[in-house]
């Protein structure tokens, strides 16, 4: 895959972290309580505002994958046919490499480190 293929991928992936990134940030470096960290955390997980993050992050790894084609020559639609194979299976592997990088990145690392910092994430972690 194409190195600018790769910031879309991590771009998309943090951005759909946002719901739970800017709470350990803001506890991390002592610019808010731990109570009002979760409950922005809250509040930004299970509201509206987390579906948004998940559009954006698709509409990124979209923009991604038409500038990674249009680079390689793949710009109208007799291009696509003809190279059908290429932008089914890159399609699929970003798709892929975000939804994993995102579950990683969100439910395991963000998870630890929201932990580590006092955020009362515990007794909701997928391996309890």
């Amino acid at each position: 895959m194409e190195q600018g293929l790769w910031k879309w991928i991590s771009s998309s992936a943090v951005l759909a972290s946002m719901c739970c990134l800017p709470s350990v940030i803001l506890v991390m470096f002592s610019l808010s309580s731990v109570t009002y960290a979760a409950a922005l955390s809250n509040n930004l997980y299970f509201s509206a505002v987390r579906w948004w993050l998940y559009l954006a992050s698709f509409l990124f790894i979209s923009y991604g994958l038409y500038r990674t084609f249009k680079a390689d020559g793949i710009c109208s639609i007799d291009d696509v046919k003809r190279e059908r194979k290429k932008v089914i299976n890159t399609s699929l592997t970003v798709f892929l490499i975000t939804l994993v990088s995102y579950l990683i990145f969100n439910y395991v690392i963000l998870e630890l480190v929201g932990i580590a910092v006092g955020l009362p994430w515990e007794d909701s972690a997928f391996w309890n």
